[in-house]
Formats: structure tokens, C-alpha cells, sequence
């Protein structure tokens, strides 16, 4: 098969215009298993979508199959392209599970009942897993089914790779990547499951921050005690700990650990010039969720905080009686769980030390800390040079008639570290969702056209990596 020309590609995109309907009933019919992979009692609708997967990428001459983990099952697919294919191997990454639906009440319809509803910028996709991340796997699926459709065959080396528990971690994924790493060889992992800057504006993503996500319990009297008969004698580990953790910060949002911010490169000059002529409205992005006033480290734009400043945020506490009425009660322990959102070159082992001793330095006497460890991920960035970002670049510049942006994202994608640190791959960022698709939250949505033009992207992306 020679490189596609651009009359072959013109011949996919519009058989991809012309069964843009089908590709949705597929992208429905995923969207009706209820993948849930942090609820045991959904443990058979995970392994029902990885054979939905398996069945998908058969019938498109995949050589696939379901491999099983301690958790939920990997769906693992090769396709060896053209005899005569001299472009990167691609390694698509995705998963098929979704987050729980609760709160129930508060979704306008049935979150396994996928809707097509209007919005303001046309049709859009309600369902749990719309976009996160049924909705963008299934992009390259159809785009896949275009080029062996209309396009003479599939035109590149390709291996999927489809977990189920990305929603809880992925657990289980790392051990299967060393266990399997023969079969995963590859060029370039090729992921859609970040964002666009918005819905006529591409991005690619170049900059990812790594977490820390620690607990700590403080613990004091050997049980509960009344605060009438011990207030005023005994300590209060609730007290205790709210006191230490709202020294995290400094009155400038600044973060207090010792040598928290020793790894922390600045924003070159040229970088920020880009930031700033995005001209993002902060305003508005607060707006959108009811605040008006931006926190955070002062001295920097807000897409520097967002993207390449690190934080502290206190993600849930509790202790004592929490429940209708009164009961007045000094707890003998307290909880509360602490994530740090690190940028590329901070070491998440040594935050959570500093964590622990920053804890532990400010503990009043009669009391004890313990701590407990849920994730350590270093920030990424994404070497913006290579000839996998410039194709990328070229494919989304051609769909929307615009130059594509490179954006960071203040979020953390695992699978991402593990790819490069187990497989050594680098991954291409090249998601299509928006800030209001409501990602985790009741009536998640995905909009048809990103839906569309990331079927297309990927269309015109592989004929990139082939040649064309």
C-alpha cells in the first residue's frame, strides 16, 4: 500500500461525514454498559466493554484479545499496517471505565441511556463516559473503520492498548506493562483524553502536573471524650490539625514544605508571551462555577498557576460527630486527606517526606500522626520539538483551518509516566474535550462536533504517520 495520497484522504473524511450517524450508534452502544470500575457489583459490565472492544477491533482485522489482571480486564490489539509502512509504530492508550454516577438525583436522564440533545453549539452526547473516555477512544476507532472502509486498509503499525481502571488509579496497569512489554513495543502512545482550548480551537497537550495524594491522622485521647468534662485539659486532635494544615500556606499562597519549591523551574519568557496571547479569561472560568475572586500563588498569570505552579489543597476532612444534631464530643482522632499538584522535576517520593515532616514538626505534644500514601506521579512535559507533535500539529491545522495551540493541563494522567518510564515511550496528547463537559459530574457531556472533528483529526493524523 503506497503512502495515501490526498484524493484517498479526501475519500475517508467523507465517509466519515456520511456515517457520522453509525459512529455515534457505536459510540452508543458502548455508552450503555455501565463500566463502573470503583463498584464491585459492576465488575461483570467491565469485562462486558472489553470484549465490546475486543469485538470492535477484531472485525477490523486487529489481532485482539482480553487479558486479565488482578483488577478488570486489558483489551490488548495489533495491527502490523502495510507491507511497505516505514512510519512510527502508534501505540493508542485508552480506557473503558467510567466514574460512578452518584449524585443519582441530580442527572436530567438515565446516565447509561445515552442522550443527543441540543446545546448551544449543536448536538451533544449526555451519558456517563461521554467524554471521559468512551467518547474519545471511540474517535479513533471510526477513524480506523474510515480508512479500512474507503481508504484500501488500515494505513499504519498500530497496537491498542484499553484498560479498565484508569478511574481507580489503574492499579494493575504497571505490573501488566512490565509483564507484557514485548507486545507493547512502540514508536509513539497516542492518547485522546485531555482538551481542546475551545470547540473551534485544537490543542495539543505539552504539560502535565504529577500529584502527591497523601492522609494523615492525628490521634490524642484513647477514645472519645465530653468536651464539658475535658475541654480546657485535653487535647483536641481536630483543632490540632486543622491548626497545622492551615499553615500549608502563607498569606501569598505560597507553600510552606521545606524545599517545596527547589525543583521548581520558571515559565521561559517565550512561553508565558504564548500563555498570555491565549488572552484567558479568568473571569469567566470562575465565573462558569459561581466564584468570583482567583486564589492561589500571587506574582503569577493564571495560566501559570493552572499549568506550571504547583498547589496544596486539603481534599476532604473529618473527625468527631458529623451527623443531625448535636453531640458535643472532643474526637480522639482526626483525618483529612492532602494532595499536591507537582510540575515536571519535583520529586513526589520527596514531597510526600516533606509532607510528613511538616506534619510532624508541628504535632503538640500527647498527640500521634500516621499517614497513609494513595499516589505519587511526577509532572510531565512533552519534548514540543519531535516529529510526532509536528504531525499532530499539521493534522488538527488542516481539519480546523487554524493553527493548533500547545497547552498545559492542570491535571495528572498516570498512564502517561508509566508509558515512558516502563515502555519508554513519549505520549501525544491529542484530546478533543471542553472545560464544561462536566467530566465526573452528573450529565457529563461530549459535543458532537469535537465528537466529529476528532474522528477526522485522527483520519488525517495516521495519514501523517503514513506518509500522506
Amino acid at each position: 500500500m503506497a503512502a495515501p495520497n490526498q484524493s484517498t484522504i479526501a475519500t475517508v473524511l467523507d465517509h466519515v461525514d456520511a456515517h457520522l450517524a453509525a459512529s455515534r450508534a457505536n459510540l452508543f452502544d458502548l455508552l450503555r454498559i455501565k463500566s463502573i470500575s470503583a463498584q464491585p457489583a459492576h465488575a461483570a459490565d467491565c469485562v462486558k466493554a472489553a470484549e465490546w472492544w475486543r469485538a470492535q477491533l477484531s472485525g477490523l482485522g486487529f489481532e485482539a484479545s482480553v487479558r486479565p489482571t488482578a483488577g478488570h480486564p486489558v483489551v490488548v490489539a495489533q495491527h502490523a499496517g502495510p507491507a511497505d509502512y516505514k512510519g512510527p509504530h502508534v501505540l493508542f492508550y485508552g480506557h473503558y471505565d467510567v466514574q460512578p454516577v452518584d449524585p443519582l438525583s441530580l442527572w436530567h436522564s438515565d446516565p447509561f441511556d445515552p442522550q443527543l440533545v441540543d446545546g448551544p453549539r449543536g448536538k451533544r452526547y449526555v451519558a456517563r463516559g461521554a467524554v471521559d473516555d468512551k467518547g474519545q477512544t471511540l474517535m479513533f476507532l471510526e477513524a480506523l473503520r474510515g480508512w479500512r472502509t474507503a481508504g484500501g486498509g488500515i494505513p499504519a503499525r498500530i497496537t491498542v492498548l484499553i484498560e479498565g481502571e484508569e478511574e481507580v488509579g489503574s492499579i494493575n496497569l504497571d505490573p501488566f506493562l512490565r509483564e507484557h512489554k514485548a507486545d507493547l513495543v512502540a514508536d509513539v502512545a497516542l492518547i485522546s483524553d485531555t482538551g481542546m482550548w475551545d470547540v473551534e480551537t485544537p490543542a495539543i497537550t505539552t504539560r502535565l502536573r504529577g500529584m502527591t495524594y497523601a492522609e494523615v491522622t492525628l490521634k490524642a485521647a484513647n477514645r472519645d471524650l465530653h468536651s464539658g468534662l475535658y475541654g480546657g485539659s485535653a487535647l483536641n486532635p481536630i483543632n490540632a490539625l486543622t491548626k497545622i494544615l492551615g499553615a500549608l500556606q502563607d498569606e501569598n499562597g505560597r507553600i510552606q514544605l521545606p524545599g517545596f519549591y527547589d525543583k521548581v523551574s520558571p515559565v521561559s519568557n517565550s512561553q508565558r508571551a504564548q500563555w498570555d496571547a491565549l488572552g484567558f479569561d479568568e473571569a469567566a472560568f470562575l465565573g462558569g462555577i459561581g466564584l468570583s475572586s482567583p486564589v492561589g500563588e500571587r506574582g503569577y498569570s493564571a495560566l501559570e498557576r493552572l499549568w506550571a505552579r504547583p498547589t496544596a489543597d486539603i481534599n476532604g476532612i473529618w473527625g468527631g460527630y458529623t451527623g443531625a444534631g448535636s453531640k458535643t464530643v472532643i474526637a480522639s482522632e482526626a483525618s483529612a486527606k492532602v494532595s499536591f499538584r507537582l510540575v515536571p522535576n519535583q520529586d513526589p517520593d520527596a514531597v510526600m517526606e516533606q509532607f510528613k515532616q511538616f506534619v510532624l514538626d508541628r504535632l503538640p505534644a500527647g498527640a500521634t500522626a500516621t499517614f497513609a500514601d494513595f499516589a505519587r506521579a511526577p509532572g510531565i512535559e512533552v519534548n514540543v520539538d519531535s516529529p510526532y507533535v509536528r504531525a499532530a500539529l499539521a493534522a488538527l491545522g488542516d481539519e480546523y483551518g487554524r493553527p493548533a495551540l500547545l497547552m498545559g493541563s492542570g491535571g495528572s494522567i498516570p498512564v502517561v509516566t508509566s508509558l515512558r518510564s516502563i515502555l519508554g515511550v513519549d505520549s501525544l496528547l491529542m484530546g478533543f474535550g471542553l472545560d464544561d463537559d462536566q467530566v465526573h459530574s452528573p450529565n457529563e457531556k461530549f459535543e458532537e462536533a469535537c465528537f466529529h472533528h476528532g474522528i477526522r483529526s485522527h483520519v488525517r493524523l495516521l495519514a501523517k504517520f503514513a506518509g500522506g
